[in-house]
Order: structure tokens, then sequence, then C-alpha cells
């Protein structure tokens, strides 16, 4: 179903599932396998836009809109978890916030190098060993002004892409008295001397997508890398991580229509007591159930994407969409496995990988019990 998109949206639509049909659908399973990111794909998809969704087309980007930045993922989403995964956090997290926040020197230096597929990604990192969710009070990792620099020093986790980013906006204290205004977003080239990337994490799922622990020691970059105002970090975080939202819900909108599609095509064929099992109730239940709730997921996707558009607060609507369809591709996904039997444990068939890659979207972007906690704070105001 294509919702009310407008004739652009289609075409784009179009563009992007019959691109990732061709070259990112056909390498899951080896990306999967191997550890590999489809740096291939990947560079090829520069040249339609998918590097750049939110960067104007005065920096090489593609400026589409947030529906169609969300189209976009989804699409990758039902081609290759890792492969969506790490497009929506270089998309979402490594260039939007250098979009809406970063100076106009900032902007020319990076922004063409990596939407044009012929540089590397973008990154973004928050996360610490001791500071997750809790990002304003949690953490550590300090910026001190030292002559024309600042000096970076501390340790992250989780940093999507780091391996393969020509930079990382690195959110770190500034103010050591704390509060709301203590924080800062700091761009930092992977190549500057004290930045340690460390090897892959060795994730359930996901495997195409390299996450890593970052260290940072006496890390100088010029005062013109910060990005935004100084002590305006949290703000500019919380605002990037709402989009970020709508883009996990939309992978996970992905994955559950390449789940669905996987159990619709066997049940169709598998044959049990003379007949196809597509024709008992049992099946027929857990089908029509995941086709409901996909289309649930969509329409509350589309709808904080619009809201985005429009310039309307969305923070409530993308924390539930978000909730929704992430919860929902597991159930998704879960059932999938289920239609399939023994074969579905089998890496022979997709739908064990799918599993996996979706197992990971109730968690980032703000977990489950993040999301309940920001709409059950907007339903309480």
């Amino acid at each position: 179903m294509d919702f009310d998109l407008n004739e652009e949206q289609r075409m784009w639509k179009k563009t992007v599932h019959e691109f990732v049909a061709a070259e990112v659908q056909p390498k899951a399973r080896e990306v999967d396998e191997t550890d590999q990111f489809n740096w291939e794909a990947v560079r090829k998809g520069g040249a339609i836009g998918l590097l750049g969704l939110s960067i104007p087309e005065e920096y090489g980007g593609a400026g589409v809109d947030s529906i169609s930045t969300m189209i976009a993922i989804e699409e990758l989403g039902w081609g290759c978890g890792s492969t969506a995964l790490a497009l929506a956090a270089h998309n979402g997290l490594g260039t939007a916030p250098l979009v809406k926040y970063g100076s106009e020197e900032l902007k020319k230096k990076w922004l063409p190098l990596v939407s044009s597929g012929k540089g590397k990604l973008a990154a973004l990192v928050m996360t610490e060993p001791g500071a997750g969710s809790d990002i304003q009070g949690g953490i550590t990792c300090r910026a001190e002004k030292v002559g024309n620099d600042w000096v970076l020093n501390g340790a992250k986790m989780w940093c999507t892409n780091a391996s393969i980013a020509e930079y990382i906006i690195v959110v770190s204290r500034t103010d050591r008295g704390g509060g709301s205004r203590s924080l800062s977003m700091i761009l930092v080239p992977t190549d500057t001397p004290g930045l340690h990337i460390a090897p892959p994490e060795k994730k359930m799922g996901l495997h195409g997508s390299p996450t890593h622990a970052v260290t940072l020691e006496n890390v100088h970059v010029p005062l013109g890398n910060l990005v935004g105002e100084e002590g305006r970090g949290l703000h500019q975080t919380l605002a990037t991580l709402d989009g970020g939202r709508i883009s996990i819900g939309a992978i996970s909108l992905g994955l559950a229509e390449a789940a669905l599609e996987a159990a619709l095509a066997y049940a169709k064929e598998r044959k049990a007591f003379g007949q196809a099992i597509a024709n008992f109730q049992a099946l027929q239940w857990k089908l029509a159930d995941a086709a409901t709730e996909i289309e649930l997921a969509r329409s509350m996707l589309y709808k904080a994407a619009w809201l985005k558009d429009q310039n309307r607060p969305y923070t409530t609507e993308a924390a539930m969409a978000k909730l929704f369809a992430s919860e929902m591709a597991e159930r998704v996904c879960y059932n999938a496995i289920q239609i399939h039997g023994g074969y579905g444990y089998s890496r022979e068939y997709p739908v064990e990988r799918m599993y996996r890659d979706a197992r990971l979207m109730t968690i980032g972007e703000g977990t489950s019990e993040v999301q309940r906690l920001v709409i059950a704070r907007a339903t309480l105001r």
C-alpha cells in the first residue's frame, strides 16, 4: 500500500526499491555471514541520493522530505538490515545534525564528501560505558578549550559506522557544572591523532553494520568543529534522536515486510497432511496479524514523518511509531520462523537473519522502555 504518496514520492519509492532489489537484497546473506559492509552497493547508492537524504542539493545531497527518507530506509530494511542500519545512522545521526546545526564552513567541507559515495560515511556517538539512556547526567567524555582547539578525552561505545566514517560527531561535556546546558556536539575526523577505534563488536545480528567502542585521548580539533551552539548539545541530540526513531521504525517495517513475504511464499509451497500449510487457520491468523500490524506501523511512521515535514512537534508520535514498529517487527519475524518450522531456524532460509536483525530495533535510538517513558510523560501532560 502506498498510503497517500504524491507522484514524486511514488517514483522515488519505485527507484529505491528497484535499486535495493538489484544491489542490496541479493548480498544480504553474504553480508551477514562474512561480517563485511556492502561498500559496492552503498557507493552506487550515492548516485541516486541514498547518502544525502537530508542534505540540500547545494551540498551535493538529495534533499528529500522526511516521508521520502522514511521510504528509502524502509526499502533498505526490506533488502538488508545491516545496510539499512548503516545508512540510517549515516543520514539520521551523522549528517542530519551537521545540516541542521553546523556552520557553513563545516557543511561545505564535509557534506559533499560523505554524500557522494566517493568518500566514507558519517557517524555520531553519545553512548558511554556508564551512560546509555542517561545522556544528560551520565556522559563523562570532556571537551576543553585549549588555545584555538577543543581537546577531547573519554570513552564511547556502540558507535555505528565508526570504522567506515570520515568523521564522528561526539557528544561531549563542555561545562563541568553539569545541567542541561553542559553538553556540546563536536565533529572529530576519524584520522585525528588520539582517536582510537576498537575492533567491531561481535553482535547477535546486523553483522554487516560495524559498531565500535571509541576512545579519545587528548584529541585536538579546531574550535570551529563545534556543531551548533556550545551548551546546546543535549537539545540537539534529543531532536536528532526524534528523527532517528522514525528511521529505526522504518527499518523495522522493512524487515517485517520481508519476513511476511518469505512466510507467505513458504506457506503456499510447503505441504502437510495433503495440502499447503497456508490453508490451515492457525497459520492464516499469523499471516493476518502480520499484515494488519505492518499497515498500522506504516501509518504511524508516515504520520510522524509528515509532522516533521510540517515543522510541527512530533516527539511523541515518533516514539509511538518506533515503539510499535520495532516490537511489531520482532513479532512478525518470530512468527515467520514458526511458519517455516525447523527450516526457519536454519541459515538456509532468510527469516532467522531477519529475526536477529530485528532484535536490535527495540534497543537502538532509545529502548522500548524509554519510548514508553516519553509517551507516558506526554500523555500525563
